[in-house]
């Protein structure tokens, strides 16, 4: 018979040695480590997991996913196994905190960083608009579309549950930023389909100092004041009426940046002729078109063309310069009112700052830099 009453002398295992024994095979977690660890307690608000510690580590609920969880049986099962992100260190009671939702949120950044280096298209529902824009969801990340960027004829607030194709204007995780555009997808999907040099027939949206914006099939370009016509014109309302109907030249396409490059000046049989005989130009707009795409070729060919074509090619080639620059040179009015050149159905008064804020479900974004863009707190989903 076992005698039950042994001294820690003859057994030679203490609690102080346990104890020790436990320190030495013991790991050491940190903030920020992921680990393993297997979900053996599931609670009305949170987990109990296992991940090797001294204590059960736990998972409350609105750390289990990027998105919003009203169960933990949403997310995770008993005896499940799979990586945790240590969020706190031990309480008092020697128990860390985990978190899924940061892994989540980590990975969501790397891949939208992904998809904006592929320059890759993106489709995502509206859930919420606000005075700036709308609110979408990229990868589980909260993005916005600034109102410039938004392109529809419907008030915004009906666009909530309508998918929309998106372009990235912005990804900046340290500043917590996700800023897309709507516009962009689109003039990039209708840009694909035209090609400089080509004659398209377009309507006055807009006339501004500096230029008119014309529609040609819901995209529109700039026809700037410097290519109406090869002679001088104080202001294109002496040229046009907002719903003209007009034949322009595309000069120039900028992908990137949205743009579209227009000229009639280009379609000039004779200097002046748009301002003395529009019809005319028009008539001869595709006559006039081939001999621009032939010029451009030959200089391209580095072919050198007579004087005369060489003086006409290189008018050309200094008119789409001054169309694609950046900005509009300093004898335009405004060059803040033309930094987006290329816009659908309507062409904003004014590009408007860009800034907004990605942030998950249970996250409320800083104040924003415009508050006409941007309200200043984004609130956070039911």
């Amino acid at each position: 018979m076992v005698n039950q009453n042994l001294t820690a002398t003859e057994i030679g295992f203490t609690h102080e040695d346990f104890a020790a024994l436990l320190d030495k095979y013991d790991y050491h977690f940190s903030p920020g480590d992921i680990v393993p660890g297997t979900v053996f307690s599931i609670e009305p608000r949170g987990a109990l997991i296992d991940i090797g510690a001294k204590t059960a580590a736990y998972i409350p609920i609105q750390e289990m996913s990027i998105n919003r969880v009203d169960a933990p049986a949403e997310v995770l099962q008993s005896n499940e196994t799979r990586e945790f992100f240590i969020l706190t260190d031990e309480n008092e009671d020697g128990q860390l905190t985990l978190s899924i939702r940061r892994i989540e949120y980590m990975r969501a950044w790397e891949r939208v960083r992904q998809l904006q280096a592929e320059d890759a298209t993106v489709r995502s529902g509206v859930f919420a608009t606000n005075r700036g824009g709308a609110l979408v969801r990229i990868e589980g990340l909260r993005g916005f579309i600034p109102g410039s960027h938004i392109s529809t004829r419907k008030p915004k607030e009906e666009l909530v549950g309508e998918e929309l194709p998106l372009k990235f204007l912005e990804v900046d995780e340290e500043r917590n930023r996700l800023v897309l555009s709507h516009r962009r997808a689109l003039v990039e999907r209708k840009m694909n389909r035209l090609e400089v040099g080509e004659v398209v027939i377009g309507t006055v949206r807009g006339i501004k100092p500096y230029g008119a914006f014309i529609d040609i099939g819901g995209v529109s370009g700039l026809l700037h004041i410097s290519e109406i016509s090869h002679e001088h014109i104080d202001t294109p309302h002496s040229v046009f009426n907002v719903n003209d109907e007009v034949k322009v030249m595309i000069i120039d396409l900028d992908a990137e940046r949205g743009r579209i490059s227009l000229s009639t000046k280009q379609l000039e049989p004779e200097p002046g002729d748009m301002i003395k005989n529009r019809d005319l130009v028009y008539d001869k707009a595709e006559e006039m078109a081939a001999k621009y795409r032939e010029q451009m070729l030959a200089k391209q060919q580095g072919i050198t063309a007579a004087p005369a074509e060489a003086e006409e090619v290189v008018g050309a080639e200094e008119a789409v310069e001054a169309t694609t620059q950046e900005e509009i040179p300093a004898a335009t009015e405004s060059q803040e009112e033309v930094s987006a050149v290329a816009v659908t159905e309507e062409a904003p008064a004014a590009s408007e700052e860009v800034s907004a804020v990605a942030v998950t479900e249970e996250e409320t974004p800083a104040a924003t830099e415009t508050e006409q863009e941007i309200p200043a707190t984004v609130e956070q989903e039911g």
